[in-house]
Parts: C-alpha cells; structure tokens; sequence
C-alpha cells in the first residue's frame, strides 16, 4: 500500500504565476498540518523543489486553496500561500493577484458555483486580506473557455480574457494605505513610499540605489550590493508600517521604479522580496497605479499625479501592464486583464506529517 497522502489537485496557470489549486475540503483543518504538507507537495528546502512539483522560482512556488465563501457579498473564498523555496516556511499574509485570474474557473470547474451563459461574474473573497474582488469568467454555453485573442505579457500565445476588478484595495494587510502615516519619507537617507493597496511595498527611485531600473531581473538578481541594501530599507519599511519583524515574511515588497521607456507611465521592477519578479505582480501593479494618483509619493513625484479615471501603463522586464483606476462610491477601483489555462489534473502526493521532522 502506498504510505504516501494522495490529494486532488488541479494545476493552473493565473496569470504570470503557475501553482497548484486545492479545494479547502481536501486539505487539513489545522494550519500547522496544512503548511507541512504544502511544503511537501513544493518540495521546498531545496533551490530546484526537485522532491516536489514547485518550479524552483518564487511565480512557481504559489498554491491556491478554494473553497464556499464565508462572508456575505461573496461566491467563494480563496486563500493563497506563498510557499518558500529554500525554507520550510509558507506565508498566507499576502495576496496573488496572478494566480487570482484562474480562481474563477477552477471554482466553476470545481462546482462551487454555477456558470452562466457568455460571461460569469465570480465575487472572489480573499481570505489574506479580506478584500473583495471580482473576475468575469468567459464561460460560452456554460462552459469555462480558455482559448481566445487575449495577450499579457510575460506569458506566450493568446486565450481568454478573464477581467479582474480589486474593490477598495487599500489597506489590505495593514487596514491603511500609508501604514506609517505619509506618503514620503527617508530610510537611509533614501526617499521611499511604504504603500499599503492590494500588496505591502516599498517603492524606491531606482537612481537612488545606484541602478538605472532598466536593468534585466537576471542582472539585478546578481547584484548581492543591490540586494543587501534593497533587504534593509524592506526590513525598516515593515517595521514602520506596523508589520513587525518582516525578516521571514515576504511582504512588504521592494519595488524599484523609474521613468518609462516604451510609451508607458512608469517603469518598475518588482521584488519577491529577495528575486526580481520576470514580470510584475498583478497586486503590485495595483498599488503601484494607486502611488501614481496619490499626492505626494516617490512615483507621483517622479511622473506627474494622474487623475481617475486613467489607465495606467506599467513597464516590467517582460512588457507592460495597464491598470484602470476610476472611482465608485466614493472609493477608487482598480481593473487588470488577466488570462488563465488549466494545466492538468489529477492527484499528488505528500508526506504524512507525522514523518515531517517537526524540528526544521
């Protein structure tokens, strides 16, 4: 008899993330249970997760678990876990807004709710933050499609647009957009934004640590001088927004901004917190969007205030992405294309956890 836990799972593409999806009710109640056998599944502790089906890199190292919505307003809950690949350590204080895109159709798919003729409008609450999001799901005869003439960056080939729009993200770890109370301040002697709006960041003009901000995510993520300073000022920047020692959590995220180049807005380059993003966050861009209509900030001051309604277009290593800001009872709503593909199905395998060293 096989000694190994077989669990079913669905691995899905959300976005410029891949990560495995889980129904709730297929995973333990208890959270300590929980996070040992997603580390097994991962394979973490080792840079390539070759005992696992993680990726080796922070946007396949991701895991979606789905379930009926707690909350009213909502369709169902979704609760994301970033699953670290050289420790033993899972984090479900943030969100995802890349794996976001495929939470609708694995939710139809899942049965969780049903699909409607053309378009399913899935309200999505995500159980990190508390925060509501909704995604239009193209569902065709009732049917989850994923093929189309949708394109983002960072991904090959076209499919189905799926729009996400975050209502009122502001605040959506620390309950405030400017957890350290303005919108400017120093760190180091380097002006920085600590920003609270869909994901924790600390946005920096790039020239300000001796880069361009045009660099590759390769290039930046051998700059061991780069990275030491971008750990210190993220640390300090935790600690003023009310978030504690942040050493072994992966928010807040350093963000390194600078003016476009390619007819943008603004250029960026997104940390995970320790590795260039080959792309940008979905959350991340949210927020930095929201920096660029903000009084005040380190990207407002660097480009200009935008004013809603815009849309925003963001540079990253892979291409842009554009964020459409406009505002809806008196708060400000944030809209991203985003596309999905369901990868495969079936079931994996973990380690009991009683067989888990419990020390590591």
């Amino acid at each position: 008899m096989n000694d190994l836990m077989s669990i079913p799972c669905v691995l899905m593409r959300g976005g410029t993330s891949k990560g495995p999806f889980f129904l709730a009710s297929d995973l333990p109640s208890d959270k300590t249970e929980r996070d040992q056998i997603l580390l097994s599944i991962m394979g973490s502790g080792h840079p390539l997760q070759i005992d696992g089906i993680g990726g080796g890199n922070p946007v396949t190292s991701k895991v979606a678990i789905i379930g009926p919505s707690t909350i009213p307003g909502a369709d169902i809950d979704y609760l994301f876990a970033q699953v670290r690949i050289d420790q033993q350590m899972v984090d479900t204080a943030p969100n995802c807004g890349n794996m976001l895109a495929a939470v609708g159709p694995f939710a139809i798919e899942a049965g969780l709710m049903k699909a409607q003729d053309d378009v399913t409008l899935v309200r999505i609450h995500n159980v990190n933050t508390g925060k509501l999001i909704e995604a239009e799901v193209p569902t065709p005869h009732g049917q989850v499609s994923y093929l189309g003439d949708a394109s983002i960056d960072g991904v090959p080939g076209k499919a189905a647009p799926i729009a996400l729009t975050f209502m009122d993200a502001a605040g959506a770890r620390t309950g405030k957009l400017f957890p350290s109370g303005q919108p400017l301040e120093l760190i180091d002697d380097i002006a920085v934004t600590c920003i609270d709006c869909a994901m924790p960041m600390v946005l920096i003009d790039a020239e300000a640590l001796g880069v361009s901000g045009y660099e590759s995510a390769t290039e930046l993520n051998s700059n061991t001088s780069l990275l030491a300073k971008l750990e210190a000022v993220r640390l300090e920047a935790g600690r003023r927004m009310g978030m504690g020692d942040v050493t072994n959590q992966v928010t807040p995220k350093p963000v390194l901004i600078s003016k476009a180049r390619q007819d943008g807005d603004l250029n960026v380059r997104y940390f995970m917190p320790h590795e260039c993003h080959p792309s940008l966050a979905t959350t991340g861009a949210v927020g930095i969007a929201t920096a660029c209509i903000t009084e005040g900030t380190v990207a407002s001051k660097l480009i200009g205030v935008r004013k809603p309604p815009v849309v925003l277009s963001i540079e990253h290593p892979s291409g842009h992405l554009d964020v459409k800001l406009q505002e809806r009872d008196g708060k400000v709503i944030a809209g991203i294309l985003r596309t999905a593909r369901r990868l495969f199905e079936g079931h994996v395998f973990a380690k009991p956890v009683t067989k888990f060293d419990r020390a590591a």
